[in-house]
């Protein structure tokens, strides 16, 4: 036997966590799913869990459901990810809009904040090779309030480093939007030090937690976070859509005054009426109707990461990515593929980019032999390892589809030479 293979296997019997595993859909078929960090597995409890609140809440409680639960759902679901994801303590976070207008309300509320604050404040900082979202948010944000962009350039296989911020702020920097992994190289921010040299500056500082919620222990507490914005698709397994989360430290809630003024935002909401005047908490940040069959999935997910705690979560996406690479010298390196994440664990998040020019191409034969991957330009395949859902073995099989892939492309491009 293959002796990664015969690794793989003992590490999958002595995982603690691998019986998580058997409770996601289709994970005991043999396709290869490397995209965790996209779009989770659906836990098999979830789909039941939809199922049985459309048929006996929705369909038996009707209207009367917002009095009973749903009114609090938001708020008691940003609790849960507080205590068990972000290290937040009650009442700092909600659950509402999607990732992107929730990054909008808070980028608009600090760069307004601050500028009340003080007036020559009109910078935002941000890494050039940040989320797109993130980035086009940035860019509008300062059109609309007559602030300025500025730019940090960064190492794509790494991110924001603590010597480019405090390169970056002074006087004028209204706000810091930093991502805590980095969508492409899986950069781990040092969340703590970037925050306090922000705070050195006078600048707030928002977290995107996007690709670190659920499978990077965070403590947005502890750290001194001002404002995080996180989704719930990706290790928290909530399904295509399902809302995001945003995270305000309470002494911040009463001075920022979000955008987008809706009823659910509002003081003595069903009061309606005449003019605007905001709730003084969390809930001033949400607008709308809350998207409540959308938050129900995540509960399966909480449950498990309550129930196995982040710290052997983390443990195991380290395992699991450090597996990875290894089989990656192994098996790809000899073809020409490179690592484009930090090799260090301590500076990774929970997935691994594998750079080659052919990596488009073989990613689009990868799905169709059921091997489930990401690709990212240029040239970036993204191993997306789900610690709750991802085996060892599922790895293995993986990155040897990968090599056979790769080995055909390069083949093909040699004969056609």
């Amino acid at each position: 036997m293959d002796a990664r293979l015969a690794y793989a296997r003992r590490a999958d019997r002595a995982d603690g966590l691998a019986h998580f595993r058997t409770r996601f859909v289709g994970a005991d078929t043999d396709l290869v799913y490397f995209d965790g960090n996209s779009l989770g597995r659906p836990p098999i409890a979830a789909v039941e869990g939809v199922e049985r609140f459309l048929r006996e809440q929705w369909g038996g409680r009707l209207i009367r459901g917002w009095d009973e639960s749903w009114l609090r759902l938001p708020l008691e679901l940003g609790d849960r990810i507080g205590a068990s994801v972000i290290g937040a303590k009650p009442g700092q976070t909600v659950v509402g809009d999607s990732t992107t207008v929730l990054l909008y309300k808070l980028m608009r509320a600090a760069v307004d904040g601050q500028r009340r604050r003080d007036p020559n404040r009109v910078e935002i900082v941000i890494g050039d090779d940040d989320f797109p979202t993130d980035r086009y948010l940035v860019e509008g944000i300062a059109a609309e309030r007559g602030a300025r962009v500025r730019w940090v350039p960064v190492d794509r296989s790494r991110g924001l480093t603590p010597e480019l911020l405090a390169a970056a702020v002074g006087p004028r920097t209204a706000l810091v939007v930093a991502s805590h992994v980095s969508y492409r190289s899986a950069y781990l921010a040092d969340a703590a030090l970037l925050s306090r040299i922000a705070h050195d500056a006078g600048a707030l500082v928002l977290w995107d937690l996007c690709h670190s919620a659920g499978s990077v222990p965070i403590e947005a507490d502890a750290w001194g976070f001002d404002l995080a914005a996180g989704c719930t698709y990706k290790y928290l397994n909530g399904g295509p859509g399902s809302p995001a989360f945003a995270y305000v430290r309470d002494d911040l809630q009463p001075l920022l005054r979000q955008p987008i003024q809706g009823w659910f935002g509002s003081a003595d909401q069903f009061a309606m009426g005449p003019g605007y005047r905001p709730e003084p908490d969390i809930r001033r940040f949400q607008s709308g109707t809350p998207p409540i069959v959308g938050m129900l999935a995540m509960v399966s997910t909480l449950e498990m990461i309550e129930d196995a705690g982040m710290a052997a979560v983390r443990e195991k996406s380290v395992a699991l990515t450090e597996f990875a690479i290894d089989l990656a010298e192994e098996l790809l390196a000899p073809l020409g593929v490179t690592l484009g994440s930090p090799p260090d664990p301590a500076e990774r998040g929970g997935h691994v980019l594998l750079h080659h020019d052919a990596m488009r191409e073989v990613n689009a034969r990868l799905w169709e032999r059921d091997v489930i991957g990401d690709y990212r330009d240029p040239g970036g395949l993204r191993i997306g390892l789900a610690p709750l859902s991802t085996s060892f073995e599922e790895v293995h099989r993986g990155l040897t589809a990968v090599q056979t892939v790769l080995r055909e492309v390069l083949a093909e491009r040699a004969g056609l030479g």
